[in-house]
């Protein structure tokens, strides 16, 4: 069974406005939980399309993104895809709390699993495993369809703004069979789960101000974490890429692989690094090439330039990286 979420007392007391925006997310998530599903799926799609077409959150940034990844494309596609990665996003965050009401049985028949064989022979050997991930698809669902298929799951997750909605989100997660890592514990938990032969999730895919390394996204340099890299070679753990790619219709489904990352160190610890980190981001950037509108480009990527310094150092387990 997954262990129950963080019980911590909080860093601060949750204010009324806290308090608000939970009484308000409950509310929207039971009335979307009775709703027919295709109706709250579309509920969902509405919201996002308004938040970036009609209200332009972080429109300009998802824009600027499309033309760095996509320079052959004009801006008609690029506004299309824009709005339709809104809609994604909007649709998939409904998906991600019905489904967490799902029993195990039910996620599996949600979920076409590929690869899950690899990744089980790694189980069962008893090294534990490292699976990297990154925000495409539906990232929650993943790690849910693993915990659902047996897998002993432990995700690394960074706490949210609010406390209230942090504890409703990591209940959501332990429903779903996940065991949540707080990210300032990971150097010292990440490294005990491995060791006991369980599996760490890690979303991998976002900019580190401080302490990352610079590796290829879309023909940019970006910051990108290299603690995922380094759990995986110091323990010599075997390394998975897994999305988990929504396929078109109605009910959900989605289709979750997993492919090993095939990697030789040389035994260079800096440069092992460097170079695992560059194959899973090259991984990642080659599914989403396969369905853009999947990704989440409203995250500033490529916001840390090489050479820049920027901000403070990163206190100690961030070069994880900012996982959600």
């Amino acid at each position: 069974m997954p262990a129950p979420p963080s019980r911590e007392p909080f860093a601060r007391p949750p204010t009324l406005l806290h308090r608000l925006e939970v009484f308000g997310y409950r509310l929207a998530v039971g009335a979307l939980s009775l709703a027919p599903e295709k109706l709250a799926l579309r509920f969902g799609e509405a919201m996002g399309w308004l938040a970036g077409a009609v209200f332009r959150v972080r429109w300009g940034t998802v824009m600027d993104h499309l033309r760095k990844a996509f320079p052959d494309k004009d801006d008609r596609w690029h506004s299309r895809l824009a709005r339709a990665s809104f809609r994604h996003l909007g649709r998939e965050s409904v998906a991600t709390f019905r489904l967490g009401k799902m029993d195990p049985f039910h996620i599996r028949t949600r979920t076409e699993m590929v690869g899950l064989e690899s990744l089980q022979g790694a189980v069962a050997a008893g090294k534990g495993a490292i699976v990297v991930t990154g925000h495409f698809g539906n990232w929650e669902v993943g790690g849910a369809a693993l915990a659902a298929h047996g897998i002993p799951l432990d995700v690394v997750a960074k706490r949210q703004r609010n406390p209230l909605f942090d504890e409703e989100l990591n209940r959501n997660r332990a429903r779903m069979g996940m065991t949540v890592i707080e990210r300032k514990e990971a150097p010292r938990r990440v490294l005990r789960s491995l060791r006991a032969g369980r599996v760490v999730a890690v979303v991998a895919d976002q900019n580190v101000r401080r302490g990352g390394v610079f590796v290829d996204f879309f023909g940019r340099p970006a910051s990108t974490a290299r603690g995922t890299a380094v759990f995986a070679l110091r323990t010599g753990c075997p390394i998975f890429m897994a999305v988990a790619r929504r396929e078109p219709g109605f009910p959900l489904r989605y289709r979750v692989s997993l492919d090993p990352v095939e990697f030789t160190p040389t035994g260079d610890m800096e440069e092992d690094a460097i170079r695992l980190t560059a194959a899973h981001t090259r991984y990642l950037e080659d599914q989403i090439r396969m369905a853009p509108e999947q990704y989440f480009w409203q995250h500033r990527r490529w916001k840390t330039r090489p050479g820049e310094e920027e901000g403070k150092a990163e206190k100690e387990g961030q070069d994880l990286g900012p996982v959600s």
